[in-house]
């Protein structure tokens, strides 16, 4: 059982009108979370929260995530040093997912694994026929601002 406790749901009109964030967590305790910077805008990156990320994110202001692959929290930037500060959190009509605004600090100023500063780096082409699965080409929007192998250390 979680120790971490937000607002119980109770109406729809106080879900989507009223002034309680009243988290919707999935099955799996789990609740989407976009990520934004909060100066431009850009969204850096897309990840899951349960309940103690959220509270380890409100109480220490800065960005904490669930780790699905690694089953635990993660803290942005406890390995790279490009940690996501906490400006806001923002949650949608339902409050089934969250949007949180950050700033980005940290030498390369970069929120993805592969060294970009967003996770969304690539772009369908234009040209995409959806009759033709071959035409399904990625194309780049930036480029990396770190070499992953010199800032991740495998454990």
């Amino acid at each position: 059982m979680s120790t971490y406790v937000f607002p119980a749901r109770t109406t729809t009109a106080d879900i989507e009108l009223g002034t309680t964030l009243q988290p919707k967590f999935g099955p799996e305790g789990l609740i989407p979370c976009i990520t934004q910077d909060v100066h431009t805008g850009e969204v850096l990156m897309f990840a899951f929260m349960n309940a103690q990320s959220l509270t380890h994110t409100l109480t220490t202001k800065k960005a904490t995530y669930w780790s699905r692959s690694r089953n635990k929290l993660w803290v942005k930037g406890e390995e790279s040093g490009n940690v996501q500060h906490l400006r806001e959190i923002r949650t949608d009509c339902d409050q089934d997912v969250l949007l949180i605004k950050v700033e980005q600090t940290g030498a390369a100023n970069a929120s993805c694994h592969n060294g970009y500063k967003s996770c969304f780096y690539r772009k369908l082409a234009d040209d995409v026929n959806p009759a033709d699965p071959a035409s399904f080409k990625l194309q780049f929007t930036s480029q990396p601002l770190f070499d992953p192998a010199t800032v991740y250390k495998k454990k």
